[in-house]
């Protein structure tokens, strides 16, 4: 029993479970005050320096212009390529050929596969500019439509004769529709090859004219770069 206190000395000698929670406590506190003002004083000091900031600002934009330039000049020849393949698609779609001259079902397949092989480099499209971007969607909206003009055809030579009329009509508005969208496309294609100084670019599908589609602009291929 301590005289001073009247309580049993057992109990002095214990520590006080609170005062070392609250111990550690202030001791983990003071710790993450002193890494967030290191931290803070760290990236002050870096934006503190506008040489610095501004030779970083210029990096990245020099690093992304690059990657635009090089998307630019992969998609225009990638569209090149498609336009190869989907123009006789479409044209044999669009045109007004007697009944015994319309392409058949053996056909139709094939041009299903196409399609297939068209759709495949928007499958899994990189990032870049907006403008970029919105051409490669263009492109590739063009492509959907014209597997959807493929497969109203092919419904349309296989299906019940009272529709073919019918399926065939509307597997060439389809086919018309995906003729305007490319026009769009190949526009915008056109303009950023301009911007990137690649000159102009004009990969329009042939005898693409009337029906609401877009056409070159008449300047000379590679000029305006």
């Amino acid at each position: 029993m301590s005289r001073r206190t009247g309580r049993p000395s057992y109990l002095l000698s214990a520590p006080d479970p609170r005062r070392g929670r609250q111990t550690r406590l202030a001791a983990v506190v003071a710790t993450i005050g002193l890494t967030a003002a290191l931290v803070g004083g760290g990236v002050g000091y870096t934006a503190g320096r506008p040489d610095a900031t501004e030779s970083t600002i210029a990096d990245i934009r020099q690093a992304e212009a690059k990657r635009d330039t090089q998307q630019i000049t992969e998609l225009t020849a990638t569209a090149r390529r498609l336009r190869d393949e989907i123009t006789p698609v479409l044209s044999a779609l669009r045109a007004d050929a007697p009944a015994d001259r319309q392409p058949d079902a053996a056909q139709a397949r094939q041009w299903q596969q196409t399609l297939v092989r068209a759709a495949e480099p928007f499958a899994n499209p990189p990032s870049g500019t907006t403008a970029t971007n919105v051409a490669r969607g263009g492109l590739r909206s063009a492509v959907e439509q014209t597997s959807l003009a493929v497969e109203s055809y092919l419904l349309a030579v296989t299906g019940p004769p009272t529709q073919r009329t019918a399926l065939t009509a509307l597997a060439k508005r389809q086919a018309v529709q995906a003729g305007t969208a490319w026009s769009v496309a190949a526009t915008q294609l056109d303009q950023i090859n301009i911007d990137a100084g690649h000159g102009h670019q004009h990969v329009y599908l042939e005898g693409d004219h009337g029906d609401g589609a877009l056409s070159p602009d008449g300047a000379e291929e590679g000029s305006g770069g």
